[in-house]
């Protein structure tokens, strides 16, 4: 489960740094605290830190069942997909919007398979 741990781990360290690059675009856009809107770009940032952590409760612990249940090495595989789709869609949607669409499916579809997959391997291992 090492190999687990490390991805969950490189992935709330990204989105630390999204949480930080929000931060930084407060100042340069001028969007006083507790605002979240205002600047267009500004409003993007945060999206994007908002969508990452929304899909971070699918990734953990899709990532911890399926590693238990079905393959650490596979869990932590599809848990790399997602980090770097999801630097895909900060990238993306910080400069367009519409190009997000790649980095979106990259980090959607492992959470999916992982959650999914954790609850058949748990299912299959009841029965």
């Amino acid at each position: 489960m090492e190999a687990v741990t490390i991805v969950i781990a490189l992935a709330l360290i990204e989105y630390s740094v999204f949480g930080m690059l929000v931060g930084k675009a407060r100042g340069t856009y001028g969007v006083a605290a507790p605002a979240v809107s205002g600047d267009p770009t500004f409003e993007r940032y945060h999206r994007v830190q908002q969508n990452t952590l929304e899909m971070l409760v699918l990734l953990i612990p899709g990532m911890l069942m399926f590693g238990y249940y079905v393959s650490t090495d596979v869990s932590a595989g599809l848990g790399l997909i997602f980090v770097v789709g999801r630097f895909l869609y900060f990238r993306g949607y910080v400069v367009e919007p519409k190009s997000r669409t790649l980095g979106f499916v990259l980090s959607f579809l492992p959470a999916q398979i992982l959650v999914i997959g954790g609850l058949i391997g748990a299912v299959i291992t009841l029965l």
